[in-house]
């Protein structure tokens, strides 16, 4: 019997995110026995500081990975936006699953939609990607930082008197409390942060025969939509706590790239969209060599480059529109 020692975070949508990778792992191999370990990162201990103020390098992914490095573990399944674009040394990207609802969903107390919300209403949310848009949006929101799982942060709509709550449409939905979503919010309002409602699953660079086993959970299509978005965020030089959102979209046979960086306050933004043809030959083609950094060793996939240069010259065309002094402004760019 195979034996796959599998490390998650120690969440509840973790551990669903996890515990959903098993199933569709015991759908192709039906004998194997998975061990799920839960591992609590540096992003669940810090619950009382801004996100934005301790960093986010790896805040949710760096103890699963030193777990991944030592053998402890060997799969760590993470959610894609939490994971860095650089991996470290021995680490590699094996697989992206299907790809969720990437939006964002606004949660009131009174049923109001975003429109709706009364003048000066208080909007709970910890991410600056979020306060961007919404203050571009909607300049009289009083946007508060809102910490912790997303049950917590249900909690603390009622237990604070916020208005409205701001929460990423995936975890909801997975979690079963899509009855709570008031409204889902339209991307021309809020684009998603890069690769949101997409699970990674991050292997040893070296293993080739944990990589064999979760290439049928592999998605081409969000594959090569995150991994455009990711190109972006990695030349833009950003983290999943600064205000750049960006989302790529497969649609009448071409890869679309939608993106936005804003300032804090959300007085300035700039965004730029481009498209390349699609599909591009999506078949994973086994030769014995790393082609693409961050691809495990046994596997790549043939449409990496592209999609990853399609998100280099969408940030160059963002950076030439003035992306490069807010990010400045924001410390996160030279």
């Amino acid at each position: 019997m195979l034996t796959l020692k599998i490390g998650t975070r120690d969440s509840v949508l973790a551990k669903w995110q996890t515990q959903w990778v098993v199933n569709e792992l015991k759908r192709f191999w039906p004998d194997i026995d998975c061990q799920i370990i839960a591992i609590k990162t540096t992003g669940d201990k810090i619950l009382d500081v801004s996100l934005s103020k301790i960093g986010d390098k790896g805040l949710f992914t760096k103890e699963l990975e030193v777990y991944l490095q030592k053998g402890q573990i060997d799969l760590a399944v993470h959610s894609l936006k939490d994971l860095p674009t650089q991996l470290p040394e021995g680490c590699a990207l094996g697989a992206i699953c299907q790809r969720a609802e990437p939006g964002d969903v606004l949660i009131s107390q009174k049923g109001e939609t975003l429109k709706e919300l009364p003048t000066g209403s208080r909007v709970g949310t910890s991410s600056l990607r979020r306060k961007a848009q919404l203050l571009n949006y909607r300049p009289d929101l009083q946007i508060e930082d809102l910490r912790g799982n997303v049950l917590t942060r249900l909690k603390k709509l009622e237990q604070q008197g916020l208005d409205a709550i701001i929460l990423a449409a995936a975890g909801i939905e997975r979690l079963g409390l899509g009855a709570k979503i008031t409204e889902y919010l339209a991307y021309d309002v809020c684009l998603p942060a890069v690769g949101q409602g997409a699970i990674a699953l991050e292997v040893r660079g070296a293993d080739p025969e944990v990589q064999r086993l979760i290439t049928p959970l592999h998605d081409a299509a969000s594959a090569a939509a995150t991994l455009a978005e990711r190109s972006l965020l990695r030349r833009l030089e950003g983290g999943c706590q600064i205000p750049i959102a960006a989302l790529a979209r497969i649609q009448n046979q071409e890869l679309i790239l939608e993106a936005r960086v804003a300032s804090e306050d959300g007085l300035r933004m700039v965004q730029a969209t481009r498209s390349i043809a699609w599909p591009i030959n999506t078949e994973p083609r086994d030769n014995g060599q790393i082609d693409q950094p961050g691809v495990s060793a046994k596997w790549s996939w043939p449409y990496q480059p592209l999609v990853e240069q399609l998100g280099r010259d969408l940030a160059e065309e963002l950076l030439a529109q003035g992306a490069k002094e807010i990010l400045q402004c924001l410390g996160r760019m030279n």
